[in-house]
This record gives C-alpha cells, sequence and structure tokens, in this order.
C-alpha cells in the first residue's frame, strides 16, 4: 500500500500529538512531535543560562546550534518514541510549564527553525509518517497528501492542559495555564517567520466537543480516503 506523509497543525492543547500517535500506531508509520523538538532547544538553552524570564542570549544559543543533537528513539517496540537531547531522554522535562514558557521565543528564531526544519525535511523522505507542529502544512511538508488543522476553543484548551499537568502531579493554576495559552496562540501567529497559518488545503477540525474516540476515527477516516485517493 502506498504511503503517505499526514500533516497535523494547529493551536496549543487541541490534541494534535495524541491523534497524531494513534495515526501513526493504527497506520505503522513513524510519528514525530516537531513541538518536542523546539522543546529541547528551549531546555538547552535553560540549561546553559542562555534564556531565563528576564535575559535571552539569542547569539550564545545560535553559536551553539552545532552542539545541539536531536533524536527519536524507542526504549522498547511497545513504545512511542522519546526525545533525546544530546543523548539523554529528556521527555519529561520538556512537559513540564517551566519550558512551555520559553518554547515560542525559541520558534521565532530564523536558524532554531532552519536546523530543525532540515532534520524533519530527512525524517519524512521515505513517507510514511505523521508529523504535528504549527508550520508542518505549510512549511516542512507543503506537499504532504492530507493536511489536518486542529483548533479548539482557548477554555476548553486550558482546561485540557491543566488537567494533563495536575494529573501528573505538577503544581499549575487555571489563570497561569490560560495566560500561557493565549501568550503562545498570540507568538505563534504573529511571530515573522514560519507563524501559525491554516494551509489552503488542510481540513479543519474544531474538537472543542468532540472526544478523543470521535476525532480520531474522523480523522483516520480521512487518512484512509486519502491513502486509497479516494479524495
Amino acid at each position: 500500500m502506498e504511503k503517505i506523509i499526514i500533516a497535523v497543525d494547529g493551536y496549543s492543547s487541541t490534541g494534535k500529538s495524541t491523534v497524531a500517535r494513534q495515526l501513526a500506531d493504527y497506520l505503522n508509520y513513524i510519528y514525530v512531535d516537531s513541538g518536542a523538538m523546539y522543546r529541547a532547544v528551549a531546555l538547552f538553552a535553560l540549561q546553559n543560562n542562555f534564556l531565563s524570564k528576564d535575559h535571552f542570549d539569542k547569539d550564545l544559543l545560535l553559536s551553539s546550534l552545532p552542539d545541539i543533537k536531536i533524536e527519536f528513539k524507542k526504549e522498547n517496540t511497545m513504545d512511542h518514541a522519546n526525545i533525546y537531547l544530546n543523548g539523554k531522554n529528556v521527555e519529561k522535562e520538556i512537559r513540564t510549564m517551566y519550558v512551555s514558557d520559553f518554547v515560542s521565543p525559541i520558534a521565532t528564531l530564523s536558524e532554531v527553525r532552519k536546523k530543525l526544519v532540515s532534520i524533519q525535511h530527512q525524517m519524512g523522505i521515505k513517507k510514511g509518517i505523521v508529523m504535528d507542529g504549527r508550520d508542518i502544512g505549510t512549511v516542512v511538508f507543503p506537499d504532504a497528501e492530507l493536511k489536518i488543522f486542529m483548533t479548539a476553543n482557548t477554555h476548553v484548551r486550558t482546561l485540557r492542559r491543566y488537567n494533563e499537568l495536575t494529573e501528573k502531579g505538577q503544581k499549575v493554576s487555571y489563570d497561569e495555564i490560560f495566560k500561557n495559552v493565549q501568550k503562545r496562540d498570540l507568538m505563534d501567529s504573529t511571530r515573522v517567520d514560519s507563524p501559525l497559518l491554516k494551509a489552503n488545503d488542510a481540513i479543519e477540525v474544531d474538537n472543542s466537543e468532540t472526544n478523543r474516540e470521535d476525532q480520531f476515527h474522523i480523522i483516520l477516516q480521512l487518512a484512509k480516503d486519502r491513502i486509497a485517493k479516494r479524495i
């Protein structure tokens, strides 16, 4: 069966990663969380004191880009691939609110985007890949056979993120997350390089009132139809 590239873009906390993983598992495709790559760069900048709430040494970060090695590896055949930063599994570290607050400033840097997009291109050469992010269907894979753009009400997204983090034991407030979601939306949509946009040929999915299972089956059917060239 012919393999395709599936691009899943959209706002933060719309369930992009969840449905992208589900699709990849079902289709036996490779799943790549492009947002995790930007989180890894943000973590690198924080660890090396290039970045804080009051300071961002862009020049030092950019000069250190050649030292950043990002990989996705599976711990075993049953697991999803985890992200590795310079040989260390940082999957849990990059998911904290602490790192989340610094992702958008990192993603605005053209040099960072260029490096990561180059890595992403290599991952998609053989197709059979599901990648989620902000600019997958517009910049990384503009010729992807299926493009999904996900959106949802801001308060719905905030509650999802709040529940996700508190279930992991993180101490966060609803207001803190709401402000973070609004901030990321603004920065993602207004950055000069590769802003968050819906591709002209993307199919929009608003999941404000849709559960994960129904959403998965809707998008899976779109993927099956596209693979079979019915749409």
